[in-house]
């Protein structure tokens, strides 16, 4: 078995939480980063060490962390989520149009709702991770997406 190891834990004197809401308007179907929207409120509020929430308020859009230095990713995840759940598959669901439940079904397959450890004040992303918002609907829409963060503030940090 590989070797483990862990840093030592370090108990928060005071624990703080902060919430914003975060508008953007989508392009269509396709990612759109947030990455520095998020960075954003972490250094307004001061963050120190804690957990960044995003939660996507809609059932046709989502939230992912993925890679952010080749687009084709993002390209090939689009398709990839059509494959899975494509337009013209004969759905029930159309109320709001032909891309309506393929959208619903992207959004069960991803996520809603993250969660990302912040440390220093930064999200602990991987080097070539970034937040995007997923749009799943074929038209621009409207999005609203809820940033909270529980823990410390930078000057309460503890000493190590």
């Amino acid at each position: 078995m590989g070797r483990i190891s862990r840093s030592p834990a370090v108990l928060a004197a005071a624990v703080r939480h902060a919430e914003a809401r975060l508008q953007l308007d989508t392009p269509g179907e396709g990612f759109t980063e947030i990455t520095a929207e998020a960075a954003a409120f972490l250094a307004e509020i001061g963050a120190g060490d804690g957990v960044l929430t995003a939660f996507c308020r809609h059932t046709s859009a989502s939230l992912t962390i993925q890679e952010n230095a080749d687009p084709d990713v993002r390209t090939d995840l689009v398709s990839a989520l059509r494959s899975l759940a494509p337009r013209n598959f004969g759905w029930v669901h159309d109320t709001e149009g032909p891309d309506d439940m393929p959208a619903h079904v992207r959004t069960m397959l991803s996520d809603t709702s993250l969660s990302i450890p912040v440390s220093g004040g930064r999200m602990a992303l991987g080097t070539w991770q970034g937040l995007y918002l997923m749009e799943h609907r074929a038209r621009p829409h409207r999005r609203e997406v809820v940033l909270t963060y529980t823990g410390t503030l930078s000057q309460e940090r503890p000493a190590i």
